[in-house]
C-alpha cells in the first residue's frame, strides 16, 4: 500500500506560476508511473500529466494533456519517490483540486483514472482572472 500526500497548492492570479509536489509513504521501486489529475468544479477528473520512472523514450516517459502543453512540467526525484508539477502561465480553467495518482509494477502511464492504483487527497489551485 502506498499513500500520497500533494502540497503546494494556492490561489493566484491568471499568468503566475505554481509547484505542486506529491510525496509517496514509501520508495517505489521498479518500474511505475506517477501523474496529476484535476477535478474542476462540476466536472469530471481529468488527466493533466503523466511520468515514467524507467522509460528511456523521452516521448513515451512524459504525457501531458493537450491544454497544459508548453504551460506545465513534470519532473520526478525517484531516489524520493516525489513527483512535482510546476504550472507556468496559469489561466483561470485551471483552477481544479489537484490530486496525485501512482501505478506500480508498469511499463505504460495511462490517461485513465481507472488505469491508477493509488489517490492523494489533493491540493486546491485557484486561478483568478
Amino acid at each position: 500500500q502506498i499513500s500520497l500526500v500533494e502540497s503546494g497548492g494556492g490561489s493566484v492570479q491568471a499568468g503566475r506560476s505554481l509547484d505542486l509536489s506529491c510525496a509517496a509513504s514509501r520508495k517505489i521501486g521498479g518500474r511505475y508511473c506517477m501523474a496529476w489529475f484535476r477535478e474542476p468544479p462540476r466536472k469530471e477528473r481529468e488527466f493533466v500529466a503523466a511520468i515514467h520512472s524507467e522509460d528511456s523514450d523521452a516521448d513515451r516517459r512524459q504525457k501531458f494533456e493537450d491544454s497544459v502543453k508548453g504551460r506545465f512540467a513534470i519532473s520526478l526525484d525517484k531516489a524520493k519517490s516525489i513527483v512535482y508539477l510546476k504550472m507556468n502561465s496559469l489561466k483561470p480553467e485551471d483552477t481544479a483540486m489537484y490530486r496525485c495518482a501512482a501505478d506500480i509494477d508498469t511499463s505504460v502511464c495511462g490517461r485513465l483514472a481507472r488505469d491508477w492504483q493509488f489517490w492523494g487527497q489533493g491540493t486546491q489551485v485557484t486561478v483568478s482572472s
